[in-house]
């Protein structure tokens, strides 16, 4: 593609600004912290002119209007906690941050939806909802992201195998396109057939095509009875072999996740806490949702003679709040826990049989590339993440065998009929992987998209194209 040019912010432009937003939410370039260079695992990938904190609608039109007529980058921010580089200002221009976006607008119980700002953080609405007796089912990992943030990336999380990714508990959005026009896109409707779905295209395009100004999300009631099940194997492989099992036998667990002996003690160092079990080399881990006690009690006795028949050596159970919360705070902890510095990841998804085949090819390449992989993944909807560790390797041995692997791992993903990304996105670093593996007709209309809705290229520069 050829390289757009883009204007610079001027004084001009400073002015007005601060017109829009007030100079207390203006943070120009010589004040900007060096955390808003990039997001929690990339390094340093751009500084941003100016840094700005709108609070309404109406101020991002404005900014965008702004950006639009004197051709300046945008690229917008919630909490920065991507993995990406997706919200990181690469090529300079305006960051618009959307901290102070933060409200809960709206709980309707009847239509069983909230209309939220971008900004809501992740925790705070799911703790607000849950005191109301509804559960909203997306769960990120990482709680201090913002709803916004989840919706730009379509980020999935533990309960996507039960209740899908954040796409499908989207009913409408309130959006600022390139130019500063608002559209409303869905609404609190159940179902919409109408034309092309303009909302869905939105979502997952990391803030390529359009500023999310407010967002209608979808409840659910809270489940009646939670339980947990922690299930430990001698073999990685048949773990991760029994995911399917259990899907053909109808159980479909709100979480079923999948995680080595090596990441679950990074995790517990780093809390400084105990596991109630640590010995296996490897772990599914289960939450099971029932109406009553007596359909959990049926469904972990079905659960557990299906995974002891598939080579489990035990099945705990964890039917208290304290017990649960121990030990998915450990599993929440992992990515942490192995430093963000000195990673960095395969987000791969593959179809759910083939897990123990992709599982198997990554320790080959980690072994015959001279590295140390710590995977653990989503294995309920067949999505990995493959950390690559640094250790103490120099950066050009470093760089070059983290390379040759990511590339291994990404054409036999291609291989198993597999996607580079399941929920982190592509952003800044992952694009020659995208375009590699990605049909070069559908790379073509993915860009066609791009300029259809953003015909100046303004809108968070060199990213996913």
């Amino acid at each position: 593609m050829t390289p757009v040019p883009y204007e610079t912010v001027t004084d001009a432009c400073l002015r007005a600004l601060e017109d829009i937003v007030g100079p207390e939410n203006l943070v120009p370039r010589d004040r900007l912290p060096e955390e808003y260079s990039h997001d929690e695992m990339a390094p340093v990938c751009g500084w941003a002119e100016v840094a700005v904190f709108p609070a309404t609608t109406g101020e991002v039109a404005r900014i965008m209007a702004l950006a639009h007529a004197h051709r300046i980058p945008v690229t917008t921010r919630g909490a920065g906690t991507g993995l990406m580089g997706g919200a990181a200002p690469v090529a300079g221009g305006i960051l618009l941050v959307t901290g102070r976006m933060d409200r809960i607008l709206e709980v309707d119980e009847a239509n069983m939806v909230a209309r939220v700002q971008p900004g809501v953080v992740l925790l705070t609405f799911q703790e607000a909802m849950e005191e109301r007796g509804f559960l909203y089912a997306p769960d990120p990992g990482e709680k201090s992201a913002t709803i916004g943030g989840n919706v730009m990336t379509n980020a999935g999380g533990m309960r996507a195998v039960k209740y899908g990714v954040t796409r499908d508990h989207v009913r409408g959005m309130e959006v600022v396109t390139a130019d500063g026009s608002v559209l409303c896109l869905g609404g609190k409707v159940a179902k919409n057939a109408s034309g092309y779905n303009l909302m869905h295209l939105m979502i997952g395009s990391e803030g390529t095509l359009g500023i999310v100004t407010e967002i209608t999300v979808r409840l659910l009631p809270l489940p009646e009875v939670l339980t947990t099940l922690l299930v430990p194997f001698a073999r990685a492989e048949d773990a991760v072999a029994l995911v399917p099992v259990l899907g053909k036998a109808g159980i479909i667990p709100q979480a079923l996740e999948f995680f080595r002996r090596d990441v679950l003690e990074s995790s517990t160092d780093y809390l400084g806490r105990e596991f109630p079990h640590g010995d296996a080399p490897a772990y599914l881990m289960l939450r099971m949702e029932a109406s009553s006690p007596a359909e959990m009690d049926r469904l972990i006795d079905r659960t557990g003679h299906i995974c002891l028949d598939g080579g489990a050596e035990d099945v705990l159970i964890a039917d208290t709040p304290e017990r649960q919360k121990a030990l998915w705070d450990a599993r929440g902890a992992f990515l942490e826990a192995l430093g963000w510095t000195d990673i960095d990841e395969c987000d791969v998804v593959v179809p759910r049989d083939r897990m123990a085949e992709m599982m198997a090819y990554a320790d080959r390449v980690a072994e015959e590339c001279g590295l140390t992989f710590s995977s653990f993944g989503h294995a309920g909807d067949g999505n990995m993440h493959i950390n690559i560790l640094r250790g103490d390797l120099p950066d050009g041995t470093w760089e070059r065998r983290r390379d040759a692997a990511m590339e291994r791992i990404y054409q036999k993903t291609a291989a198993l009929g597999g996607m580079v990304s399941g929920e982190h996105g592509i952003g800044y670093s992952k694009r020659a992987y995208l375009r590699a593996h990605t049909d070069p007709v559908e790379l073509e209309l993915m860009r066609r998209i791009k300029d259809g809705f953003d015909p100046r290229g303004i809108l968070n520069p060199e990213k996913i194209l």
